[in-house]
């Protein structure tokens, strides 16, 4: 465990002390959680930084150096990636969306239809834009949602499978011959928009999504340990990953870290949750936004382009509570808007935790989150490897105990 002066930074020793505590006994000790990370900071220094738990069954413990599959927390970097693009006015927040990719020409919407049924569509009410994308109102939708004949066909496909199935322009074709589950704009659907997102930064760079990462963004920022592939020579430092067992209700062994699907480059590079990385690269994320788009001297954006993506872009002002018909996120709800690649928090006293307005923030599959408060200028970046992310309310906890320890 290794810990920085919190005092120094308006945070309160003690109380700090008693996250870890609360971890510990809480997920550790019971066998929830393999291993917890946590790093907190304010103005861009690490105030707290904690380490708990094995990285993998029976072996060293997590540590700084530890790789974490961050899942959704890809989407803000793909989002930000777009974002650089729209700055060079190479692409609009308004472009619609089959300007860019042809293949999502005509989309309808459903209308009937699906399970060996031809589909039924009819035509949208606005074209899907790529505002629609960045924040989840396109009308797409993820597999995992098992609510509807559309995301029925998604499964049958298997065309999320990052490792397998298709590639990144294989599967924008895929997409483009199912429908739309609502009119682009009317509803808030957590969904593959964020990797589609990512075949848009392709076509507009002339890059891979890969490449464009490396050479705009995680060069720039120092971040040399996030990737979509583990290189063989940081493989060793992997943490293993972990899944609910259903039928027994512990944990199981989902993917080792020494023999990870992770160490091979995928079929599907995912802008929408392909990425391995770790507290302090993610930590360093956080502080280019929080610093208004610069690290160390480099700009990657203007203060102007985070203050548009950490606002709330929902139709009318909406939040998701009223706007949302997704079974699964990774955000509660009330008093929760949604901006360019984050959720962001809109009207403090109906998400009944303490924070700020404006603060934005997500989560990923494997229960990793990160926060960024611009208002108490702190951020949190919180680091496990156990899937569902939901089973457990530990990042309201956190974020409690966080506040709560503030001076």
């Amino acid at each position: 465990m290794h810990m920085t002066r919190p005092g120094r930074y308006g945070f309160d020793a003690a109380r700090l002390a008693r996250i870890d505590a609360f971890l510990k006994e809480r997920y550790l000790d019971s066998g929830k959680l393999p291993h917890a990370q946590l790093l907190l900071a304010r103005d861009g220094e690490i105030a707290h930084f904690s380490h708990q738990g094995a990285a993998r069954e029976a072996g060293a413990p997590v540590d700084e150096g530890t790789l974490f599959r961050i899942a959704s927390m890809t989407k803000p970097i793909t989002s930000l990636a777009f974002m650089m693009l729209v700055e060079e006015a190479r692409v609009a927040l308004d472009t619609p969306v089959h300007h860019v990719l042809p293949e999502f020409k005509g989309l309808g919407v459903y209308a009937g239809g699906g399970g060996g049924v031809p589909f039924l569509t009819r035509a949208t009410t606005e074209p899907m834009r790529m505002v629609d994308l960045l924040r989840h109102t396109s009308g797409l939708t993820y597999s995992f949602q098992n609510r509807t004949n559309v995301d029925a066909a998604y499964r049958e496909s298997k065309m999320e499978n990052w490792h397998g199935n298709l590639t990144l322009d294989e599967f924008v074709a895929a997409l483009g011959r199912l429908p739309l589950e609502f009119s682009p704009g009317a509803e808030w659907n957590y969904s593959v928009s964020t990797d589609v997102l990512g075949a848009v930064v392709e076509r507009v760079s002339g890059m891979q999504l890969d490449r464009f990462f490396v050479e705009r963004i995680f060069g720039p920022l120092g971040m040399n340990d996030t990737f979509f592939a583990v290189p063989a020579e940081k493989i060793d430092r992997l943490a293993d990953c972990w899944a609910l067992d259903e039928k027994t209700g512990k944990r199981m062994l989902y993917d080792r870290g020494d023999a990870s699907a992770w160490s091979r480059f995928p079929r599907l590079v995912s802008g929408g949750g392909g990425l391995v990385s770790t507290a302090l690269d993610y930590h360093r994320f956080c502080t280019m936004c929080l610093n208004g788009g610069v690290l160390d001297g480099v700009r990657l954006v203007s203060p102007k382009t985070i203050a548009l993506m950490t606002t709330n872009h929902l139709p009318g002002s909406s939040d998701l509570a009223t706007m949302s018909r997704s079974l699964f996120s990774e955000a509660t709800n009330a008093g929760t808007g949604f901006g360019l690649g984050f959720a962001v928090t809109t009207d403090v006293a109906r998400t009944l935790v303490p924070g700020s307005v404006g603060e934005y923030y997500w989560g990923g599959m494997f229960s990793t989150a990160f926060f960024v408060d611009p208002v108490e200028r702190i951020h949190m970046v919180f680091m496990t490897q156990f899937t569902p992310s939901m089973r457990y309310p530990i990042r309201r906890e956190l974020k409690t105990l966080i506040y709560s320890a503030l001076t």
